[in-house]
């Protein structure tokens, strides 16, 4: 493996703010950031008062990266108990409307909406971020975009995975990922293109801020944070950021697919060193499978470019599995992503909102509270309770 790149890991999570009486999304930001004194800087506001977002430390490996995860939702948890709040973790919530959340009020976030009006107003959704480190080595960035070109195969895998998003403002959409249809909506989002070099990289984000599309007074790369692809160059922190994944709901979830996503890299980088590559695929050929990941999640089929034919979910991530072998025990890492295989055998978060649904309505609930059972139900999952 190339020794100048660490691949550690980092992971930011979007929580929804709940209020435990009505199950709405409740605009209660400032408790949280008032403890501030338990988790620093590593809680943050979000556009919308009723959601979170935590992120860890820079974890060498996947052990502590579970270990570091595991206290933050402890500890946001503890908060959220002391000031009468819930949390959870999954792409939407199951019946809040975005009409009715209330912004936070920065500079930032108000020219934000000015330039993007309703479509941001309606981005109630909850995503999970993976940066995978490459160091502050500035000859890494090329190889950087060369594992972001080839590793752009896998998202779909990844976003299938972590799907927790079927229902939006009381429907239940028929998408296991509705969060990613409500996402595509920005500008400057889903799969990016291939890039040949960093130079010309540097030439689409420059253009891009020259002529405002990235901001008022955008002029440099590192202030490049309005760039929504579902994988980049993270603009700060020499990493590689994997965004397109829901609001992953359990922990087992979290950190099977930061393993996965550090695993890709690492045999990325592997072949590179041996003088070989992953086929880079054309992006509509990608977006065919990124689609099926979102409307049928794990239960669904991708497609073998290679024979031209569909696979189903679970050959498919035997066929990852596969790929990343030779490099997961390397990276201690073995156990996290062969919990991919549980997943697809028990369903994503989006599976078992569904189930508790329909379970709910067969058992003579209405709607609405078939609805709040499914909210129940991620907020336990998040909390780690198995009742």
């Amino acid at each position: 493996m190339i020794e100048t790149i660490p691949l550690d890991i980092g992971i930011e999570e979007e929580y929804q703010i709940i209020d435990p009486e009505t199950r709405e999304l409740t605009s209660y930001v400032q408790q949280f950031l008032d403890h501030n004194r338990i988790l620093g800087d590593r809680i943050k506001t979000e556009f919308m008062k009723s959601q979170v977002e935590v992120g860890t430390r820079i974890c060498n490996n996947v052990d502590e990266a579970r270990e570091d995860i595991r206290d933050l939702r402890a500890k946001m948890t503890e908060i959220a108990d002391k000031e009468g709040l819930l949390l959870a973790a999954a792409g939407t919530h199951p019946f809040s409307h975005w009409q009715s959340q209330v912004i936070s009020e920065s500079e930032r976030y108000i020219e934000f909406l000015d330039d993007m009006q309703q479509v941001v107003r309606s981005l109630l959704i909850f995503g999970t971020h993976v940066h995978i480190g490459f160091g502050p080595d500035p000859a890494n960035r090329e190889l950087m975009l060369t594992v972001m070109n080839q590793a752009r195969y896998f998202l779909p895998h990844l976003l299938a995975l972590s799907s927790s998003s079927p229902f939006w403002m009381g429907s239940n959409t028929g998408l296991k990922s509705y969060r990613s249809i409500v996402f595509e909506s920005m500008p400057r989002t889903g799969l990016p293109m291939e890039f040949r070099s960093w130079d010309e990289y540097e030439k689409v984000i420059r253009l891009l801020a020259k002529v405002g599309a990235l901001g008022q007074g955008v002029t440099e790369m590192a202030d490049a944070t309005r760039i929504w692809w579902d994988i980049r160059p993270h603009p700060r922190y020499s990493t590689l950021e994997f965004r397109v994944c829901d609001s992953a709901t359990t922990l087992d979830e979290v950190i099977c697919i930061a393993a996965l996503f550090q695993a890709i890299v690492a045999k990325l980088l592997k072949l590179y060193e041996n003088n070989l590559t992953w086929r880079i695929y054309r992006r509509d050929l990608i977006k065919e499978n990124k689609w099926r990941a979102v409307r049928y999640g794990v239960s669904g089929k991708l497609i073998n470019f290679d024979k031209e034919a569909e696979i189903t979910f679970g050959e498919a991530i035997e066929q990852l599995l596969t790929f990343v072998d030779d490099v997961v025990d390397d990276l201690c890492s073995r156990e996290a992503v062969e919990y991919a295989r549980t997943i697809v055998r028990d369903g994503s978060s989006a599976d078992r909102q569904i189930r508790t649904y329909q379970q709910a309505v067969s058992d003579g609930a209405e709607t609405h509270e078939a609805l709040i059972a499914v909210v129940d139900q991620l907020v336990r999952e998040t909390r780690g309770s198995k009742e």
